[in-house]
């Protein structure tokens, strides 16, 4: 199992249904702790997806 990308910073983005701290979607989260591992690698890279198209390198850390 690979370690989540949560960073803490649980705020949901109305206009796009993604998380402001992981940048996954609801859905992306529900799953991750039972997917295999193969899935959570394809979460991630969508992940970095968005960040990359969010303008940000780096997700939030907790407090930013």
């Amino acid at each position: 199992m690979l370690a989540s990308p949560c960073t803490g910073v649980c705020r949901l983005i109305e206009r796009t249904a993604i998380c402001a701290g992981c940048f996954r979607t609801m859905a992306e989260i529900a799953v991750w702790q039972d997917a295999s591992e193969n899935e959570q690698r394809r979460i991630l890279a969508a992940v970095l997806d968005r960040r990359e198209r969010a303008g940000r390198d780096v997700a939030p850390g907790p407090g930013a």
